[in-house]
């Protein structure tokens, strides 16, 4: 897997005979209480000093993953649009800088419904994100709560369950990953030999959480399935070798996995 291009909110790799592109939405500051110690504590003092903060939060990259095998795009996670904060719903801005036309997006597969990964669907003046969308993809323990976001209401009927083990297509296979959230969803991307897996929310903080990965998220719907979670997919992607992209890794969020003697390290592709 190799980077082929890159601008302010895009990195495009190749991988076999796919282009997955990395798409910036954005970022959001979290306070350092949202990092969790086993027994639900939250970190104060204590916090190692590895890890950076912004004026004395966590910063947190929101990324999104276009996966492109040259006929149509696969969209991963669509970002906030503008339901959140303002330093996110940059996604239409990194798809222009890619030289991705919307038009060839025609499946968008949620990591899992929080609206920092689903509320791109729809952009800031209220038109469809995706005119040509013909599947919609929603972690199936997830589809009530999807159908309960009255902004995208519009796309409640149009959403299919997704499953463990469903093939997106030929190269994206859905892999459980629950946790962080009830559905949480990781995808397998294979092409040409190489493998890349495109998680969601599994780490928040990669300044602690790859050496740590025991510490989990205030959000997480349940921590200790979160943390054993991470353990095995890190395991996972490890022993295989495989690259990780995630949607809270520093962008690009693209790179490879090692142990280390405590836990592991990532490197950035």
């Amino acid at each position: 897997m190799e980077r082929i291009s890159a601008g302010p909110h895009y990195t495009a790799y190749k991988i076999g005979d796919l282009t997955v592109t990395s798409l910036r939405d954005g970022y959001v500051d979290m306070p350092v209480r949202r990092l969790r110690q086993p027994g639900d504590k939250p970190f104060g003092d204590d916090l190692p000093p590895q890890v950076p903060l912004f004026d004395g939060a966590l910063r947190l990259s929101v990324n999104a993953f276009a996966i492109d095998d040259g006929e149509d795009i696969t969209l991963i996670d669509t970002g906030s649009s503008n339901a959140w904060h303002p330093t996110m719903g940059f996604l239409p801005q990194a798809l222009s800088e890619a030289k991705i036309a919307v038009d060839r997006i025609r499946t968008v597969a949620f990591t899992h419904t929080h609206l920092d990964h689903i509320q791109g669907i729809i952009l800031p003046d209220g038109g469809d994100g995706f005119p040509q969308l013909s599947r919609l993809l929603v972690p199936r323990a997830e589809l009530d709560m999807f159908r309960s976001v009255a902004r995208l209401s519009r796309f409640h009927d149009r959403a299919q369950p997704l499953d463990p083990g469903q093939h997106l297509n030929a190269n994206i296979e859905a892999i459980a990953a629950s946790g962080h959230e009830i559905g949480h969803t990781c995808f397998r991307v294979t092409s040409g030999g190489e493998t890349l897996l495109v998680w969601g929310d599994l780490v928040h903080a990669p300044s602690l959480q790859f050496d740590r990965p025991e510490v989990a998220w205030e959000f997480d719907a349940d921590q200790e399935q979160a943390r054993t979670t991470r353990l095995q997919i890190l395991a996972l992607a490890t022993d295989n070798g495989w690259c990780v992209a995630g949607a809270h890794l520093d962008s690009p969020g693209v790179g490879r996995i090692s142990r280390t003697e405590t836990g592991y390290r990532f490197e950035p592709l």
